[in-house]
């Protein structure tokens, strides 16, 4: 049995067997104290962290979801909502069942081996690296819509309005990042689920008092774009990876459950109402991000367009984290010193920078992230690590046919949306 320093987050254990049952029960009465010991953050400000993870950017795309496959479509938000609260509930149970995990590559090496861990790091580091980037995108394109006109020149370099406030923007979300306490990010976090109420209220406003009104009646079902909303409704709840990291961070880890249950009722709840309500403002003339929508000459419109800047600055360094934890853990030697530290994650944010200007399609990237990535990392590898983990696909029974069900949902939810995403960027290349 090949153990790793008490130094690193991880042990590298054998597949459950029954020959290597005790030993592994040894080990984990050995570990367990300080993996749980280590949580210091609140039954309340993980609540924040979850309610940041998960309702956030995706509120401002759930409309151009619902116009692009009809009222019938509601029906797939809420499947997508139960969908993956089971699944983060797997992940949960997967780090109860072995109490040395600290992370989603943990449950993927538990599962697989070094191969499991390999795989759940690429997909959860370029899922929480695509979304982050979408934060950015997602800035440029409001601030653009507020100041139109507005250009800079650097060294005598024009730079766009969309491109120059993708720059503003990271520069303002780089001492975020750059902060380490999952305590003080709490507070961050807080700031965001206010703004996403905020943009609720504002909207709400428009419709009600800036004349626009609720007279969209809309299509009952638009069967071509029923891919497309898949994609978009799994993209709003693609935070899994940050799940584990949440768990370790509770001080007491029994209260999970309770915290999931509350950010995926209220994110589902503020998503189908921002939904309905952008529909029937705007119907199919809705675009990719609502906010796009409003006249900026309303104060309403301009609040809701302010709040809605609020979550790319707030979700940003929440979603790098695993990234960042993951670069530290490998660089350790190096990473004791603080400005190797701060340069990493400097770095993340200019790469990050330069795709967001490569590819500046709010909808569409999303779109891809959600069928592609947020489906496989939020639905497929937390039921194919369970079932490893816990030992449920020796034997059949209902929790393996529901799993089952979830995954044959999910691989095609994966297959159909990449492909409409795919196509629908090249389009508009």
């Amino acid at each position: 049995m090949e153990t790793k320093s008490e130094n690193e987050n991880f042990l590298s254990l054998p597949l459950l067997s029954d020959d290597n049952d005790k030993v592994d029960r040894a080990e984990k009465d050995l570990e367990s104290y300080r993996v749980v010991s280590t949580g210091k953050t609140s039954f309340l400000k993980t609540t924040f962290h979850g309610l940041n993870a998960l309702s956030g950017v995706g509120i401002l795309s759930t409309p151009y979801a619902l116009s692009s496959g009809g009222w019938l479509s509601m029906i797939l938000l809420l499947f997508i909502a139960c969908t993956t609260f089971y699944t983060s509930l797997l992940i949960k149970r997967c780090m109860e069942l072995d109490q040395t995990i600290t992370s989603y590559p943990d449950i993927g090496d538990r599962a697989f081996g070094a191969a499991g861990r390999i795989s759940v790091s690429v997909f959860m580091n370029l899922e929480l690296y695509m979304v982050a980037t979408g934060f950015l995108i997602l800035a440029g394109d409001n601030l653009h819509n507020l100041l139109p006109d507005v250009n800079f020149e650097f060294w005598g370099l024009e730079i766009g309005g969309k491109q120059s406030f993708v720059l503003i923007v990271a520069l303002i979300i780089l001492p975020t990042l750059l902060l380490k306490s999952m305590s003080i990010l709490a507070y961050v976090s807080a700031s965001a689920v206010l703004a996403s109420l905020v943009i609720i209220g504002s909207i709400f406003w428009v419709a009600t008092y800036d004349g626009i009104g609720f007279h969209r009646s809309g299509l009952l079902v638009n069967w071509g774009g029923i891919p497309t909303s898949f994609s978009l409704y799994a993209f709003c709840y693609c935070a899994h990876p940050v799940f584990p990291t949440l768990y370790t961070s509770m001080k007491n880890q029994k209260q999970f459950s309770k915290v999931m249950f509350l950010c995926f009722a209220f994110s589902t709840i503020t998503y189908a109402s921002i939904a309905v309500m952008g529909y029937l403002m705007f119907g199919s003339d809705v675009e990719s991000q609502i906010t796009l929508n409003l006249n900026t000459e309303n104060f309403s419109s301009r609040l809701a367009i302010y709040n809605a800047l609020i979550n790319p600055i707030a979700k940003y360094a929440l979603m790098m984290t695993p990234i960042i934890n993951r670069f530290e853990e490998r660089l350790q030697s190096y990473c004791d010193k603080i400005s190797f530290s701060y340069l990493t994650r400097t770095i993340l944010v200019i790469s990050s920078i330069i795709v967001a200007l490569t590819i500046p399609f709010f909808g569409d990237l999303m779109s891809l992230v959600g069928a592609f990535l947020s489906v496989t990392t939020s639905i497929l590898l937390p039921c194919l690590c369970y079932l490893k983990i816990s030992g449920t696909c020796r034997k059949l029974g209902f929790e393996l046919v529901i799993i089952g069900f979830t995954m044959l949902m999910g691989i095609l939810i994966l297959v159909i949306g990449t492909y409409t995403s795919m196509a629908d960027i090249i389009r508009h290349l």
